[in-house]
């Protein structure tokens, strides 16, 4: 039996949600099975990569010599990320293309994240060099600690409103859009939702999904919007449609593309990757809107590489920073790149009220109270 447990297939997806005509399918397996097609790439490499005068892409300086010079003998940063796995693996193989620096990354999700840095941090043993994640109360949390720096980056131009956070301690440097998608293999287009009313739909009882509200940052923004939007008596009939809960957005969409729900929440950004392993799965945009959450990144204070940590935050804010950021399928925080088109579907401006982007001040005000009233409903304990 000829398996790839990284690259998904459409014929993979039909033999785990057992939808396909039992012949047809015995078929299509007693074949010889030929080499899955190569993963895609998403994202353009830099165009021009200079080092005779600092570090320069694309035009745009991104390190001075003296920053350069001293990130280069550093050689590596320690990167804490709550950011998707798959993403930020994407992310950082640009960045490492076009600096040569190594990045060693500490992944968790959001809420175990912000755990385990506040108990290093308090015990003295944080070894991050650069912190990242996408909890508004978590990012002001860890900086009340003092677990950022502050610093300015070079690059840090052309910005929309409150990207700089705590004097400059943290940044917004991208928005994640997430909405929800669905599984091509089992619903083809003309099926295809259009609207969050599928969540609702009794026909999809039990074949739904969503992550839960405690993950972090995403699934409370994504609640502030349902029930600003859509209305507590959308999420009341979402729960009581028997979804099938995830611990992350990582495994909602590992299941998703398996057909073991056929509509789940899901981020934009994943979708492209997962679509470029070949995943039948794809995002919509729904009539109703979506909610974008934002992504926080910090120079760390025990940044024992503080140059290379610098030219890190400096490429994440650049023009060639968030085209990339772009490319995946996140909203940039320069006002001078364009919104995300992403598998032939353009994304409105930030500004659409399309958009909807949950505030920090919002985030703190609702998130226990949105918690609470999820947890109720949904009848999860953390």
């Amino acid at each position: 039996m000829c398996t790839d447990m990284t690259v998904f297939t459409r014929r993979a997806a039909l033999r785990s949600a057992a939808l396909a005509v039992a012949a047809g399918l015995a078929a299509v397996a007693t074949t010889a099975c030929a080499p899955p097609p190569a993963p895609k790439e998403v994202v353009t490499p830099a165009g021009q990569i200079q080092t005779s005068d600092g570090l320069v892409i694309d035009g745009e300086q991104i390190a001075d010599q003296q920053l350069w010079d001293a990130a280069v003998a550093e050689g590596s940063i320690t990167l804490y990320t709550g950011y998707t796995e798959n993403t930020e693996a994407a992310l950082l193989k640009q960045f490492k293309a076009d600096t040569k620096l190594a990045v060693n990354v500490v992944r968790l999700t959001p809420n175990r994240l912000f755990e385990r840095i506040s108990a290093e941090y308090g015990a003295g043993r944080l070894k991050a060099d650069v912190v990242r994640t996408s909890d508004s109360g978590f990012a002001s949390s860890l900086s009340e600690k003092g677990v950022f720096q502050p610093y300015e980056p070079s690059t840090a131009v052309n910005l929309q409103e409150d990207v700089s956070f705590d004097g400059g301690n943290y940044y917004r440097t991208f928005d994640p859009i997430y909405t929800f998608g669905y599984n091509t293999a089992i619903l083809d287009a003309e099926e295809a939702p259009t609207s969050w009313s599928v969540m609702t739909d009794p026909a999809m009882r039990g074949k739904i999904g969503i992550a839960q509200v405690g993950a972090g940052g995403s699934a409370l923004a994504l609640t502030r919007f349902q029930r600003a939007v859509l209305g507590d008596e959308f999420l009341t009939a979402y729960a009581g449609n028997r979804p099938r809960i995830f611990d992350s957005l990582g495994a909602e969409l590992d299941s998703l593309a398996r057909g073991e729900v056929q509509v789940g929440t899901t981020v934009v950004s994943a979708v492209n990757l997962a679509q470029a392993r070949n995943a039948p799965v794809q995002f919509v945009i729904p009539q109703e809107g979506f909610a974008v959450y934002d992504y926080y990144t910090g120079v760390a204070s025990t940044a024992s590489h503080v140059n290379a940590a610098k030219v890190f935050l400096n490429w994440n804010l650049s023009k060639r920073g968030q085209n990339v950021f772009r490319e995946l399928g996140e909203y940039p925080v320069r006002t001078d790149v364009q919104p995300p088109n992403v598998l032939g579907q353009q994304f409105p401006a930030f500004d659409s009220p399309q958009v909807h982007r949950v505030l920090p001040d919002q985030a703190k005000e609702y998130a226990k109270q949105d918690q609470a009233m999820w947890n109720g409903l949904f009848g999860y304990n953390e």
